[in-house]
């Protein structure tokens, strides 16, 4: 199974910063007794490889080698291979630079790596075969994309930044089989489109009958790309290393160029 993470944003939010915002430290972790810091990625690839990730897809900027240098060839079970998008052409062209390497059969999963979101295993209660959207409850909905369900959850529309949304549950993460990524791309290249938002393009896919699915599993879900985002994911995470268990120890990460 794929992950892509799409990691070549300007983090513009929260800038200055001396390296990259997906290496912005949030949280820690216990080895051997000594507690040690976590970049905020980490939260997302954790949660990645409970869903039985085993491949990652880091879509970086040209300028983010730093990211190379902290991940090397491979964190925890999965091998990470490197596609660099050359200009900041938004979340669609981020998420479609890792298409060639997926084929139609496999499953993927998508996440943004400067989100801290629960329950850790929330990607692994997607169901298979489908496109489906991980959704969260936020207080401010026009500030993400608003996910509308109908009863049976199937998606009836994404509102993206929009005032008023008629839902307040976002997503936060999702996961589709390989064709379902390859027909949204070819979608994306139609004349006029190249939209930069996933939930403007999937709008689009539905209305040509096709169907997707939104799962209210998620309690807590974190934006770390403003001060104030940090501010709440330190709070959220400062129960302590004890507290967190994690599947991507440390020792996984020194190992990572092997």
């Amino acid at each position: 199974m794929w992950g892509i993470i799409p990691a070549a944003g300007l983090g513009s939010r929260i800038q200055p910063l001396a390296f990259s915002k997906e290496l912005l430290p949030v949280g820690s972790r216990l080895e051997n007794g000594v507690e040690r810091p976590r970049a905020v990625s980490e939260h997302l690839i954790e949660r990645m490889l409970e869903a039985g990730v085993d491949r990652i897809c880091m879509v970086i900027s040209p300028g983010k080698s730093d990211i190379v240098n902290y991940y090397g060839a491979r964190i925890g079970g999965a091998r990470i291979c490197y596609v660099v998008q050359a200009e900041p052409r938004g979340l669609c062209d981020a998420i479609f630079a890792a298409a060639p390497f997926i084929s139609e059969e496999e499953e993927v999963a998508v996440g943004l790596p400067d989100t801290i979101w629960f329950p850790r295993e929330g990607l692994a209660l997607l169901p298979p075969g489908r496109l489906s959207f991980l959704l969260f409850p936020v207080a401010r909905p026009e500030f993400f994309d608003a996910v509308v369900t109908d009863e049976a959850g199937r998606v009836q529309e994404i509102q993206v930044k929009q005032q008023g949304a008629r839902s307040n549950w976002v997503w936060g993460a999702f996961r589709m089989p390989g064709n379902v990524l390859h027909d949204l791309h070819a979608l994306w290249q139609d004349a006029g489109r190249g939209d930069e938002f996933i939930g403007t393009l999937v709008n689009a896919w539905l209305a040509r009958g096709n169907h997707a699915v939104g799962l209210r599993a998620g309690t807590t879900y974190v934006d770390v790309g403003t001060m104030h985002g940090w501010r709440e994911a330190a709070a959220l995470l400062g129960a302590g290393p004890e507290e967190q268990a994690s599947v991507l120890p440390f020792r996984a990460l020194q190992g990572r160029r092997a």
